[in-house]
């Protein structure tokens, strides 16, 4: 089977324990970034490259939202706030800029936990998002080739489960009833220096927010907001669960 032009980086944010649920923070976030290969090595990637050596003068960093946000490890320098605002402005232009797509699922552990779902959120979320990618991809008449998701390891089991599930729903079991056929899981190490998976990650946390606090300045979701995909899925927000099409973001104030 020929390879397509698009690749697929995965990341969440929150947990998906329905038995103990973060009241500051109650969902499970999926986003899957998608990039045309060209676009990715041609323009992403050196973008990337260039500001990590005109910020630490290396390409080491892994660009993490939790510690960007907590100001720890590689970003102990943001605490001075001239450089954080300069940072950040720099990261969110550069962000704004790279072509991607971004395809995501929010679980609110709230509703989602009283419904008696027979799935638990990773599932339901990953059936959604790998939905929407397989009707994007009929959409661009580019459906039928071989396409990588990249995923996160988390562990020996959480592994094992999560390629038992990516299985099932692209051989067919899935509401749309189709396989997806040429959908392929990979694995990438936490360490692993991936531009690819750290836009994921850069994604994830802002849109959980986003929904959470929709009245919240949120200069990373507003960014965001312009690459979500539309595609609509079947999804009840009633039980829980969200396709944020768009983010009701505010700005900086």
């Amino acid at each position: 089977m020929e390879n397509g032009e698009y690749i697929f980086y995965a990341d969440e944010s929150g947990d998906h324990s329905l038995t103990s649920v973060d009241v500051t923070y109650p969902l499970f976030v999926l986003t899957i970034c998608g990039f045309k290969i060209s676009d990715y090595t041609q323009k992403v990637v050196p973008n990337f490259q260039k500001f990590k050596f005109r910020h630490f003068g290396h390409d080491m960093a892994i660009l993490h939202e939790r510690e960007i946000r907590k100001q720890i490890g590689d970003f102990e320098f943001l605490t001075d706030v001239v450089q954080r605002e300069t940072f950040q402005l720099e990261l969110t232009r550069i962000v704004e800029e790279a072509n991607f797509d971004i395809f995501c699922c929010i679980i609110d552990k709230r509703i989602f936990r009283s419904d008696f779902f027979p799935d638990n959120p990773y599932q339901v979320a990953l059936s959604v998002c790998l939905q929407m990618i397989f009707k994007w991809l009929q959409r661009l008449h580019r459906a039928g080739l071989n396409y990588h998701f990249v995923f996160e390891k988390r562990g020996n089991k959480e592994d094992k489960d999560l390629e038992l599930e990516f299985r099932r729903i692209v051989d067919g079991v899935n509401p749309l009833r189709k396989p997806f056929d040429g959908f392929k899981l990979r694995f990438a190490d936490k360490r692993s220096n991936s531009t690819g998976m750290q836009l994921a990650d850069l994604t994830a946390h802002p849109l959980g927010v986003g929904y959470l606090k929709p009245d919240q300045s949120n200069r990373a979701a507003q960014v965001i907001q312009s690459k979500l995909c539309k595609i609509k899925i079947a999804v009840n927000p009633n039980r829980g669960i969200h396709v944020p099409a768009t983010i009701k973001a505010k700005g900086p104030s």
